[in-house]
C-alpha cells in the first residue's frame, strides 16, 4: 500500500511529530488573537505564570519547572519583557545566584489588556473543538507535561541551585 493510501492515523503516527504539529497551531491561533495586546503567547504565559504567584516572585527555574521550558530559554523569552518594562528581574536575598522575576504595574495592565483576547482565543477554540473535549485534552497533555519518566536524565530540567 502506498504512503499516500495510509489512513491518516497510520500516516500521522509519530507522537511527537503530531503533537508538535499541533502546537505549532495553536501557537499561530493564539498568536494571532493576542497581536492587538503586543503580546505572543508564549509571553502571555509567562506573565501568566508570574501573576499567579502573586507576592511571591518566581526564580527563573521555578517559571522553567512551571511551563516545562530549559532556563536559557526563559531567559531569553524574558528579556523582551524586560526591555518592555512588563518585569524586572531582581537578585535573591537569602542566594545571590538566583533571579526572582517580578511583574511591573506596566506588565500587570499588559496581562490585564491581553486576558480579554485570550478569554475570546479560549471561546473560540472550544466553541468549535467542543468544551468537553478541550477538558479532556488539556487533561491529557497536562498528563504527558507531568511524567517526568519521558524524559532521559540529561534532559531532564535543572534548578537553578544545581
Amino acid at each position: 500500500m502506498a504512503e499516500q493510501e495510509l489512513p491518516v492515523v497510520e500516516r500521522n503516527r509519530c507522537n511527537c511529530a503530531a503533537l508538535r504539529k499541533a502546537s505549532r497551531h495553536m501557537t499561530l491561533f493564539y498568536d494571532a488573537a493576542l497581536e492587538p495586546s503586543g503580546l505572543r503567547s508564549t509571553q502571555y504565559a509567562l506573565l501568566t505564570e508570574i501573576h499567579r504567584r502573586g507576592n511571591a516572585p518566581p526564580s527563573i527555574g521555578d517559571l522553567a519547572e512551571a511551563l516545562v521550558i530549559d532556563q536559557s530559554t526563559i531567559g531569553q523569552n524574558l528579556r523582551p519583557l524586560e526591555r518592555d518594562g512588563l518585569v524586572t528581574l531582581e537578585r535573591a536575598e537569602a542566594d545571590r545566584r538566583i533571579r526572582l522575576v517580578k511583574l511591573t504595574r506596566a506588565g500587570r495592565s499588559r496581562l490585564a489588556d491581553a486576558r480579554p483576547l485570550w478569554l475570546a482565543a479560549q471561546e473560540k477554540f472550544e466553541d468549535g473543538f467542543g468544551k468537553r473535549a478541550a477538558a479532556e485534552l488539556r487533561n491529557v497533555l497536562a498528563g504527558i507535561a507531568g511524567d517526568q519518566s519521558l524524559i532521559p536524565e540529561r534532559h531532564e530540567l535543572r534548578s537553578e541551585k544545581a
